[in-house]
Parts: structure tokens; C-alpha cells; sequence
């Protein structure tokens, strides 16, 4: 499988961004979910594939590039949508299924085919849920950080008392992760980049 490395990885955020401003909102996001991943592997000592946690965060949120509006606006009512976007473009760049899942299988702590008829979400029916342990790393590591105005790190409290609306088995389901992983530690991230702990 060919894993892309970092230099191709910049480069396609810096084709697909429509504006500076995109991307370093999103690159800089991803850039911290991969600090995240890398921080957790290396206190577990998982024998997870590292470049390939290490592309998968750096790729995971490409597809909010194309919910910018020709007006330089984010689209937030689709933005359900950008991980089966990214998922789409990664294919279209001749990206393999391995790397294109890490797009369309990290939002929120999964999306079921039940989760997309309930909530009448606007992607298609089918299950968006992560499966390799490279898959669920890269999604876990997501919940510390939100592209929010301004942008935050997020607690697992926080994260927990979020994802509540969508179902106990949500919570149930991030708490798992939470076991599995360990909660990571934000106070290097917080440093360097200067956003708040919500």
C-alpha cells in the first residue's frame, strides 16, 4: 500500500484549500490530531503502523475544503458530509480504500447506517464506522481538538458531555476509547499552539 509522506500530504491540502485561511485552520488541525495519535502511541507502546496513523491524521479532514462556499464560507449545515467528501477526493487522487477510510470513518465516535436514517443525515446509507486500530486512534485522537471559532482543545469530559446528545451508547463508546488508549495529554499541545482547554 503506499502511504503518502508528509511533503504529499502538505501539497494536497495546499491544492484543495481554497483560501490561506482554510487551510490553516484544517492543516493546523490535523497537524495537532497527529501530535495527539503519535503521543498516545508512544506511551502505550501499540504496535499500530505509524505512518500510517501519521497519514491518516494528517488526511482525516481534507474533505472541508470542498464545503467552502465561493464566498471563502464554511458550509456548517453539511459538514456531516466532509469525511464522505474527503473519502471521495482521496479516491479521485488514486489514494488506496486503507487511506481513504480515514476520512469517512472519524466523525464523532462513528456513524452507523441506523445513525444516517434517524438523524436524516445527508450522506449516504451505510456504516462510517472505524475498524483497524490505526482507524479508531486517528478518530479518538479527533475528540481533543475542535476547529471551532476560535479553535479549542476539548476535554474527555467535555467530549463526553457533547456526544451525550447522540445516545448513551455514544458516550459508552468514547469511554471505551478512552480505556483503551488513555486520555491523552493536552498540556504540550495547549503550549504550543495557545488555544484553550474546554
Amino acid at each position: 500500500m503506499r502511504i503518502p509522506g508528509d511533503e504529499q500530504i502538505r501539497a494536497l491540502h495546499e491544492k484543495y484549500a481554497p483560501t490561506r485561511e482554510a487551510f490553516e485552520l484544517v492543516f493546523t488541525h490535523c497537524e495537532i490530531v497527529c501530535g495527539i495519535a503519535e503521543q498516545i502511541l508512544a506511551r502505550t507502546g501499540s504496535d499500530l503502523d505509524r505512518d500510517l496513523v501519521r497519514a491518516g491524521s494528517l488526511l482525516h479532514d481534507i474533505g472541508v475544503y470542498r464545503l467552502y462556499g465561493a464566498d471563502g464560507e464554511l458550509d456548517h449545515t453539511r459538514y456531516v458530509r466532509h469525511g464522505v467528501l474527503g473519502h471521495e477526493l482521496l479516491r479521485e487522487e488514486g489514494f488506496p480504500e486503507e487511506i481513504c477510510r480515514f476520512c469517512s470513518c472519524h466523525t464523532g465516535v462513528g456513524i452507523s447506517r441506523d445513525d444516517v436514517r434517524n438523524q436524516g443525515l445527508p450522506i449516504p446509507v451505510a456504516d462510517y464506522v472505524a475498524e483497524s486500530g490505526e482507524e479508531r486512534l486517528v478518530m479518538y485522537a479527533d475528540k481533543f481538538h475542535s476547529k471551532s471559532t476560535p479553535p479549542t482543545f476539548v476535554s474527555a469530559a467535555s467530549y463526553a458531555t457533547r456526544v451525550r446528545r447522540f445516545g448513551e451508547d455514544k458516550v459508552v463508546a468514547f469511554k471505551a476509547m478512552c480505556e483503551t488508549f488513555g486520555v491523552p495529554d493536552l498540556t504540550p499541545f495547549t503550549t504550543a499552539y495557545g488555544c484553550a482547554v474546554v
